[in-house]
């Protein structure tokens, strides 16, 4: 059954930023399809709560929570998924972010920041996972990236160019660990998340962001879920190196920050 290859029973994965969002969609949805999770992120309730929902679809859960900015808390997640589930299989490194800022208030440290917290996270993980990933038998990591990573607007300098890296970041990993280790990322849109609260609730701006999207709505964190499933899984065993677009079709930013000209 071709539904089956989508499964990933048995495997054990980790999470980063997996307290709401993104982060904690793709771990309930690697739960439902079979796996044990270690949940990171930097508050305890939040993890409680996707824990519960991990543990109500049958699945261990272990929540760790931590400033995931401290590249020696990420690295060691590694290790612990290993020690409590015995392997580690899936790497979701879905840790980031950066606010938007005018061309002129973005500063070189904003840069610096923005660099660390979404590509050099993603790195120290990733290689404390790769000593217990070489011994699974079906290995995936999948990077979260961003559409502003490819598309240029105003005021996504830092994100932007963060997202661009870790983009190309997963295509030098995908080459360096394949065979056994296959890499890839989902470039993703507006998603209905917290990180976008203030947008999403607000009919105006979210009715500007539906009309730019060629697919005419906002994406929904499951969307995301569905794509880090299927490059996690069997299903997605012949992509490496590859960027999945989840973005609802933009070929520019749909929200406009209305940064004027200099």
């Amino acid at each position: 059954m071709i539904l089956d290859r989508f499964k990933v029973t048995g495997k054990a994965a980790v999470v980063t930023g997996a307290g709401r969002g993104l982060g904690a969609a793709a771990a309930v949805a690697l739960a439902e399809a079979g796996a044990d999770v270690l949940l990171s992120a930097r508050t305890a309730e939040q993890l409680e709560e996707v824990a519960g929902q991990v543990s109500a679809a049958g699945r261990k859960a272990v929540i760790v929570p931590a400033d995931l900015s401290d590249l020696d808390a990420t690295a060691a997640l590694a290790d612990r998924a290993a020690r409590e589930f015995g392997r580690l299989d899936i790497v979701v490194n879905n840790v980031g972010g950066a606010m938007p800022r005018p061309f002129a208030n973005t500063k070189p440290r904003h840069l610096a920041a923005a660099f660390a917290f979404n590509v050099e996270t993603a790195h120290a993980l990733t290689r404390a996972a790769v000593p217990h990933l070489l011994e699974s038998d079906g290995a995936a990591v999948v990077n979260i990236s961003s559409a502003v990573g490819r598309l240029a607007g105003r005021g996504y300098l830092a994100y932007g160019t963060a997202k661009a890296a870790l983009a190309q970041y997963t295509k030098i990993a995908a080459a360096d660990l394949a065979p056994k280790i296959r890499v890839n990322a989902v470039a993703v849109g507006a998603a209905a998340t917290s990180a976008l609260e203030i947008v999403v609730n607000d009919d105006n701006l979210r009715g500007q962001m539906e009309q730019a999207t060629p697919l005419g709505r906002v994406g929904d964190p499951e969307d995301i879920a569905a794509a880090v499933v299927y490059l996690a899984s069997p299903a997605g065993s012949y992509l490496t190196g590859k960027i999945l677009e989840v973005d609802g079709g933009i070929q520019q930013p749909n929200l406009d920050l209305g940064i004027p000209d200099l």
